[in-house]
């Protein structure tokens, strides 16, 4: 019978990372998903249409076409906030556990200093 042994700081690293790389992932293909649904009901664009303007939106480069219906256009105001708070959860959310580990490593540094400064 082998031994189940914990996985290596690093791995856990890269196990959390990839985990909220996925996490991420899942969140930018349902904030594209509101978006097309919203450019489709709204502006009566085309499944690709709609595709390429979330998208757009989504990346923080601005629609491609001119919006045409007044619903239409506070749909995409109202997706353009949500898209840049989406951005920001999903770069928070990746670099997280890279930050908590640089952070603890400088805490550890720091304690292993100040205690041999006080002997």
């Amino acid at each position: 019978m082998s031994k189940i042994t914990a996985p290596k700081p690093r791995s856990k690293l890269i196990i959390h990372v990839t985990t909220n790389i996925i996490v991420g992932l899942i969140a930018i293909s349902i904030a594209l998903s509101i978006g097309m649904c919203g450019y489709h009901v709204f502006e009566h664009m085309s499944w690709v249409d709609s595709f390429v303007n979330a998208a757009m939106i989504l990346s923080g480069m601005g629609p491609l076409g001119p919006l045409t219906t007044t619903a239409g256009k506070i749909f995409a105001g109202f997706y353009a906030l949500f898209s840049g708070l989406v951005f920001i959860a999903v770069v928070a959310l990746i670099f997280a556990p890279i930050m908590h580990k640089f952070f603890v490593k400088i805490h550890l540094e720091s304690v292993s200093m100040l205690s041999e400064n006080s002997k």
